[in-house]
């Protein structure tokens, strides 16, 4: 048993691990799932500047993603309608409306030319690794250039925990790298290409929430427009809310109809007697106009999922950029020098004529050793020692390449490669300089529409529907003892909302909050019923007159109800006690009628609840007359306040 449990708890550990780092979470690296980096490492295996039909290529990923077509059909879809990755050509769906993308047989896509801009594929500075099956390499991860984890955002649940990113801003993304890279604070917040208005007043950073909002246009009293989506909505999940409400009869419309193609554009018409304004808070009280949504920046860094803020992962990228930059300005420098020494040796080998040397050589190693013999006396010109490898490409110089050997274009092409090695040199003196344009030249490439903001950031706090519901409903009470809004007889005793609460003394002295009924049975009397607001009630001074039932002497307690628990019975008077009266005034007169015995000539005694002090609800009562009490007369007798 202990082996089954212990096989079951790692099986267990490697299954979440494998979902959290290869398949939910993104990498921080280059902002990508595993997934979506198989897909843009075969679009750059098969890139030839023509598109592609979206099913070839997705059968060509399938030797990288061992998980089915259609994940990798819906995920290649996703990033194609991120505009940064992909160039697309046929139907890929409607962000706005929420229609989906045409088969892949039928559309086609190509690497975007952006997308080799800050993704680096160089095998020498990015790491690649063996596919599931060892018959290829592929990626570890990208080295991006750019916060692509901000740019596109992304959503993913795994084993125990999740991510929510929204996406930014591309401008205001690469404006903030450009500020982390020269020290300065900055401040970003997302924006969604559908538009809305969002508030980020809890946002922290990234790992907050947001409340957002749809824009409407109600510049005609009857008829509110909406022209712009709240985050993570379509067109087609916010009428559904609408027509909900509607049906529920929570909001009042006359019709509703979508126009949205490429923009949203969903029209309301209001009924005789309502208005735009009387609608706009229910809107967003029960409708997906108005949404809150919860963020949390969870990447994968260094093989581990880590909570990380939008701040820090623009200080991250922007720390990685000059290191990717000077990573690829010292692998060309290796290359130009690598060049230089065999345009070097080349001159050499051809002027020098080293090559008549090896007429009368016999063997092989004595050809290579007159050849290394002869660079002898020019090995101040060189840049390394003269390798085999070296002989060997001179070897391979065509004979007539030999005679036709331009020592001017030679000397150009020794200066061109030192003049890029001193740019070079000074590049990588000026690292941060750098990078700032770097990111320049990717901002003058991006089009204007596609660094354009979307979503406006504005103030405003969420519509609670407690605080915009009309208290329209009936509470009644009937003579069966029944309270509750499906009571059709008796008496009305409030106007309700389903959000009210109500606080119930019943005949028998036990008080009570319920949540507001259907139907529910109190009792055959009530003595008080209201709303249970506590500074309402917590205001109210309870006289309450009992009788010993045993005895039949009187008590009278004056007591406030500061406080209590839901759906919970509490006593005003103790065991055994009849309630006779309870009053809500601050002081009024009553009358004890006392029990007819020979030898009492005392029949009643008058007395003023003024008289007697308040004391604590939870505190026993005061005693008023030992004397057997028959009944209690209130004067004067208000209706409002006889036993219900």
């Amino acid at each position: 048993m202990a082996y089954v449990k212990n096989l079951f708890d790692k099986n267990f550990i490697e299954y979440a691990s494998y979902v959290i780092r290869d398949r939910a979470i993104p990498d921080l690296e280059d902002g990508l799932k595993p997934v979506q980096r198989r897909i843009m490492h075969t679009l750059f295996e098969m890139d030839d500047g023509r598109f592609q039909k979206v099913a070839n290529v997705v059968g060509r990923v399938m030797k990288y993603h061992p998980h089915g077509d259609a994940s990798i059909g819906g995920a290649l879809v996703v990033l194609a309608n991120k505009g940064i990755f992909i160039e697309k050509q046929g139907n890929f769906g409607n962000m706005f409306t929420g229609d989906g993308a045409s088969a892949p047989r039928y559309i086609e896509c190509r690497v975007h030319p952006l997308a080799k801009e800050f993704l680096v594929t160089n095998p020498h500075v990015t790491h690649y690794v063996p596919n599931y099956d060892g018959r290829d390499t592929e990626p570890e991860v990208y080295r991006a250039k750019i916060p692509v984890t901000l740019i596109i955002g992304a959503e993913g649940i795994a084993v125990g925990m999740s991510t929510k990113i929204l996406p930014y801003n591309i401008r205001e993304v690469l404006e903030a790298e450009k500020k982390a890279l020269r020290g300065e604070d900055f401040e970003i917040f997302p924006d969604v290409p559908t538009g809305g208005l969002i508030d980020v007043s809890n946002y922290n950073d990234g790992n907050g929430k947001i409340i957002t909002r749809a824009k409407f246009d109600m510049s005609d009293d009857k008829k509110i427009i909406i022209t712009e989506l709240p985050v993570d909505t379509t067109s087609e999940t916010l009428m559904n809310s609408i027509e909900a409400a509607y049906k529920n009869g929570k909001i009042k419309i006359g019709s509703i109809e979508d126009f949205t193609t490429d923009h949203c554009q969903i029209e309301i018409k209001l009924p005789r007697g309502v208005y735009a304004s009387d609608v706009e808070k229910a809107l967003y009280a029960y409708t997906d106009c108005e949404k809150s949504i919860n963020c949390q920046m969870l990447v994968i860094k260094d093989g581990m999922p880590v909570l990380m803020t939008a701040t820090e992962i623009i200080k991250y990228y922007a720390k990685k950029l000059t290191t990717i930059i000077k990573d690829e300005l010292e692998y060309e420098k290796s290359e130009l020098n690598e060049e230089l020494h065999a345009r070097t040796l080349e001159r050499i080998f051809i002027e020098e004529r080293i090559y008549k040397k090896i007429e009368q050589m016999k063997t092989a190693e004595d050809v290579v050793n007159a050849v290394k013999k002869g660079f002898v006396p020019f090995k101040a010109e060189l840049i390394r020692d003269v390798t085999d490898e070296d002989v060997d490409r001179l070897l391979k110089i065509p004979i007539r390449r030999i005679s036709l050997f331009d020592i001017n274009k030679n000397r150009d092409q020794v200066e061109a490669i030192n003049k890029r090695l001193k740019e070079i040199n000074r590049k990588l003196r000026h690292l941060v300089d750098c990078a700032l344009e770097y990111l320049d030249g990717m901002l003058s490439k991006f089009k204007a529409e596609d660094l354009a903001r979307h979503t406006q950031i504005a103030k405003f706090s969420a519509v609670e529907v407690k605080k915009i519901v009309k208290r329209d409903i009936s509470l009644r009470y009937d003579e069966k003892g029944y309270l509750g809004t499906g009571v059709t007889s008796g008496t009305e005793k409030l106007k309700v909302t389903p959000f009210d609460r109500i606080f119930v003394i019943r005949r028998s002295g036990i008080y009570t909050v319920f949540d507001v009924p259907q139907k529910l049975f109190v009792d055959t009397g009530m003595w008080y019923c209201n709303y249970a607001d506590k500074d309402v009630i917590s205001k109210v001074l309870f006289t309450v007159i009992y009788r010993d039932q045993k005895t039949k002497s009187c008590f009278i307690k004056k007591c406030r109800i500061p406080s209590w628990i839901m759906n919970r019975d509490y006593m005003l008077v103790p065991d055994g006690m009849e309630v006779l009266h309870i009053d809500t005034r601050e002081s009024f007169k009553f009358t004890l009628k006392y029990e007819k015995k020979p030898r009492i000539k005392i029949k009643e005694e008058n007395f003023s609840s003024a008289d007697f002090e308040e004391r604590g609800h939870k505190a026993q009562g005061l005693r008023i007359t030992d004397k057997e009490t028959e009944s209690v007369v209130i004067e004067p007798l208000e209706p409002e306040l006889e036993l219900l």
